[in-house]
């Protein structure tokens, strides 16, 4: 099964809950709906939708997943058996049999699923943004393909094992103080297969399994962040003969852009302006995922000042809406100033201040006053200067 509900509202928590809040939820939630204490119709199901919350948010890193994509960081990355496996339920019964009549798991006479393996993909800021198919060579082990995986010579097959019968164990029945004991051990011939192999094949030397690398085709969504964890499902190591192989996790790690950083759904650059620019106003393009843009400063923005570009973030995982951009400006302090620019910088001090650059107080008539009625005004001098 799998809910649509939000898993803290299934629990009537709040996002920040805690462990121990989780693990409290739980438990009084699962007395209070178990099958075997509720008989009402439905009980059954909210008891396994409260399970499905809790197995989920008690795991560090699932919790993770679906904090940052909600259910499409669960969903297609955990098998459901792999949601509830390791979950601690506080002696609720046995979750998996509940859950899936015990197919998921098997007694010591089954054959054994292949192992899951983990694979760290390291891919671009670009690539994460926007998607991206990525050909990986996995090493694994693979069912031999000269016998098929039964692990015997081709043209013979296994033999039932005659100490254990076929059945894989050994039960031993002892007699004391009146009653019967009985014990079962693995059978120590056929190590709990059932079956001997008399003639071994040679290339897999009787495992049923060799190893190889294979070369995997791997998705990444566009909006995929590092940590993200994609589950290719059959692709890890072979199992036992007759039983499924593993799964593939491919574990995402996004390098570290030059330009941007990533909050969200949200791309975080800065730029760097002159002090002209800053108290004058301009227009300067920026470099976004998407090209350069024009973006208009005011006259008058002061250093730090963050400006917004909708739409020019990433998108969303699994959606076609997307982020902003944020640009932070900083104004940067000239340095190494020629004599133009340092007696500019005099003036305006001096127009600022209320002060003749000349000396004394501004007078109606100063010469300074008749200057700056010249055709180029001052500040245009001062955005001339600089921006040269």
């Amino acid at each position: 099964m799998a809910t649509t509900r939000d898993y803290y509202e299934i629990l009537g928590l709040s996002k920040d809950a805690s462990p121990e809040d989780i693990k409290k939820s739980y438990r009084k939630l699962a007395l209070k709906y178990h099958p075997d204490r509720n008989k009402e119709p439905g009980a059954e199901e909210k008891f396994k939708e409260i399970s499905e919350a809790y197995a989920v948010l008690s795991d560090p890193e699932k919790r993770s997943q679906y904090d940052r994509f909600g259910h499409a960081g669960i969903n297609g990355q955990y098998s459901a058996e792999d949601i509830f496996r390791g979950a601690d339920f506080g002696g609720f019964g046995d979750i998996f049999e509940m859950f899936f009549g015990g197919g998921s798991r098997r007694g010591p006479r089954g054959p054994r699923r292949g192992s899951d393996l983990q694979y760290d993909l390291y891919i671009t800021f670009e690539e994460a943004a926007f998607g991206v198919r990525k050909d990986i060579d996995v090493p694994r082990t693979e069912r031999c393909s000269n016998c098929s995986g039964t692990g015997a010579r081709p043209g013979t097959s296994p033999k039932r094992c005659p100490t254990c019968g076929g059945t894989g164990q050994i039960r031993t029945t002892r007699t004391g103080l009146g009653m019967q004991f009985v014990s079962t051990t693995t059978c120590s011939t056929c190590h709990g297969k059932g079956q001997v192999i008399e003639s071994p094949c040679p290339v897999c030397s009787g495992t049923g399994r060799v190893r190889n690398t294979r070369k995997i085709t791997v998705n990444v969504p566009a909006g995929a962040d590092s940590g993200m964890s994609l589950r290719l499902n059959g692709e890890g190591d072979a199992g036992d003969p007759g039983a499924p192989p593993g799964d593939l996790y491919v574990v995402l790690h996004v390098m570290e852009h030059k330009l941007f950083k990533r909050v969200d759904y949200d791309v975080i650059s800065e730029i760097p302006i002159s002090f002209a620019q800053a108290a004058l106003g301009t227009d300067i393009m920026v470099d976004t995922l998407y090209g350069k843009v024009k973006m208009n400063i005011p006259a008058g923005t002061q250093t730090h000042s963050v400006f917004r570009l909708k739409g020019k973030g990433i998108q969303h995982l699994h959606g076609s809406k997307r982020g902003d951009q944020l640009v932070r400006v900083v104004i940067t302090t000239p340095t190494n100033l020629n004599h133009e620019q340092k007696e500019l910088l005099r003036q305006f001090e001096a127009l600022s201040s209320g002060k003749n650059p000349n000396g004394g107080e501004k007078g109606k008539h100063d010469k300074f006053t008749e200057k700056s009625k010249k055709s180029k005004g001052f500040f245009e001098k001062v955005k001339d200067a600089f921006e040269s």
